[in-house]
């Protein structure tokens, strides 16, 4: 892996020096399919935005809203607040907003390094290696439409377990899955930064095993799907540049919504962050 990831841009974010009683943050969007601000990505920028004012202390966990579709062709401005700074946790409120309103409402909660109780669940057993598995972008270079040429750019190789869900579903109508994912370039040596990172790779295929468990795919006519809320919780350090084994499942889906839940794990077994998020999930008839 060489270079930079290009998407790495997007979490660099400009301090205007606004004096508001908040700090005020600008960033810029990749291309995304529809013109939309992919999800991840804001999440992300709002995680960096509420670490710009902190110093010693990094993200252990995060709720937020998606509010209002982004539009990639307009500057983010992110609002974050200090909601409070005590001797281990400190907090913080970020709004992004677009146009004079907000996409995205986040609170997230960061603690200084401390020692404790530990135990955690184990890695998947007879999980096979990601060099083992094809990778997104080879299976969507071959589909002739412009978002699988994207998609198949993207700065993130994510590799499917138990095949990908682009233009059909194979094998059985499961509400779980598994994915390999890794940036692909080499990311600083920023535990901040990584867990950033981790958290834009989140958004990325959570919704997935509702869609395998219904035998609907990415490339289904008229499927349309969103974002609604999303929690993460950060349990230890781990770097988004090397492989993350990223397990899901889905409990329910009713109502046009589907709630998904996914793990990630270090390739040397360790559980690096939980994952919650419900999503709107529709279907033509």
């Amino acid at each position: 892996m060489n270079g930079e990831p290009d998407f790495l841009s997007t979490l660099r974010l400009q301090d205007t020096g606004a004096s508001t009683g908040e700090t005020i943050l600008t960033g810029a969007s990749h291309w995304s399919p529809g013109g939309r601000v992919f999800g991840g990505q804001v999440l992300a920028q709002c995680i960096v935005a509420a670490q710009h004012t902190i110093a010693d202390r990094v993200i252990h966990s995060m709720h937020g809203y998606f509010l209002r579709p982004g539009d990639i062709d307009v500057p983010i401005t992110f609002a974050v607040e200090r909601i409070h700074d005590g001797r281990s946790f400190a907090t913080r409120r970020v709004q992004a907003y677009q146009r004079g309103v907000p996409i995205f409402s986040m609170i997230a909660s960061f603690q200084r390094p401390d020692d404790g109780l530990e135990h955690q669940d184990p890695f998947p057993v007879d999980t096979p290696d990601p060099e083992s598995l094809p990778s997104a972008a080879s299976i969507l270079s071959r589909i002739d439409h412009p978002v699988a040429q994207a998609w198949a750019e993207r700065s993130i190789d994510l590799r499917h377990v138990e095949g990908p869900v682009f233009v059909d579903v194979q094998g059985e109508r499961v509400p779980h899955q598994a994915v390999w994912f890794r940036v692909d370039g080499d990311l600083p040596e920023d535990a901040a930064l990584h867990r950033a990172v981790l958290g834009y790779a989140s958004d990325l295929s959570i919704l997935e095993p509702i869609m395998r468990r219904h035998g609907v795919a990415w490339g289904t006519p008229g499927v349309k799907s969103a974002s609604l809320d999303h929690a993460m919780w950060w349990h230890r350090d781990g770097r988004a540049d090397d492989w993350v084994l990223y397990t899901q499942e889905s409990p329910s889906a009713q109502g046009g919504r589907g709630l998904a839940f996914g793990r990630m794990f270090s390739r040397d077994g360790r559980l690096l962050a939980s994952v919650a998020q419900e999503g709107m999930m529709r279907v033509p008839r």
